[in-house]
């Protein structure tokens, strides 16, 4: 029993040597693997900053980089431990193409975000509506698209959907159109309204000139005339203008001592005959 033991043993230690060192060589391959990758990406940033590439194109070029790095490096790593690359290559080839089959919305994403960097229909930094999420694009990516809302939310969204949807860019015109609306009670002079809001609106710092903010009357309701006001400002100032807006609108109807707007309803009763 204890010669068997020790033949066992003796069996066992070369095989638990070559496993440790395998083991060893892969994790230092890996972690020299990950400092390189880090330092590539970080030089690939430094040339596309350095020639003022447009962010748009260098972060999808970074994703790009990143994702090659990567796959290169475990390739590397499965090599230690006996996989043939060849082998490994056809593998993943394979993979790629029963995935791609199972799930075909991985390559529409992929194709989406192509199709979105050289058709450019926002960029970094613009303000947009994509794929139901509104807010700032920090990046496209290779399958979807990094989106900052408002309240400061990371979103990401597939860049299929974003392409298969309806787009709206903030940042591309020149100016963006702020709506608010003011509601009158029956029995007031609409016109002396218009005129205060007017030109209370005019003096809202970043609202611009021209063109003039609008007040019009908008309808009529049973609460009495809706006036809708409509200043226009950069899309960067687009908020403080709205909060702005809506404050100047309810200081000018006040300084009017305007009675509240109440619904007014007239009932006719028909005596039967």
């Amino acid at each position: 029993m204890n010669e068997n033991m020790q033949r066992y043993i003796e069996m066992a230690v070369p095989l638990v040597v070559a496993i440790g060192t395998m083991i060893l060589g892969a994790l230092l391959l890996w972690i020299v693997g990950r400092v390189v990758i880090r330092a590539l990406l970080a030089f690939l940033d430094r040339t596309t900053s350095a020639r003022k590439l447009d962010p748009t194109i260098s972060r999808y070029v970074h994703s790009v980089a990143s994702v090659l790095l990567n796959v290169l490096l475990i390739i590397a790593v499965l090599s230690v431990f006996g996989v043939e690359t060849t082998s490994f290559a056809g593998i993943l080839a394979a993979m790629g193409v029963a995935i791609g089959l199972a799930w075909s919305g991985l390559l529409s994403n992929l194709a989406a975000g192509v199709f979105m960097v050289v058709l450019r229909p926002f960029k970094v930094g613009d303000a947009v509506t994509a794929g139901g999420v509104t807010g700032v694009v920090h990046s496209i990516g290779l399958f979807a698209t990094t989106i900052d809302t408002g309240d400061n939310v990371r979103t990401f969204v597939g860049n299929g959907k974003i392409f298969n949807d309806t787009i709206q860019n903030y940042s591309t015109n020149p100016y963006r159109r702020v709506d608010c609306k003011a509601q009158l009670p029956h029995g007031v002079d609409p016109e002396l309204a218009i005129e205060k809001l007017r030109a209370r609106i005019a003096a809202i710092p970043h609202v611009m000139k021209d063109p003039p903010p609008v007040v019009e009357i908008l309808e009529v309701n049973l609460a009495g005339p809706v006036l809708v006001v409509r200043p226009c400002t950069h899309n960067d100032y687009y908020g403080d203008v709205f909060f702005a807006t809506n404050k100047a609108i309810g200081e000018e109807l006040e300084k009017l001592n305007l009675p509240v707007p109440a619904q007014h309803m007239r009932l006719i009763q028909i005596p039967h005959a």
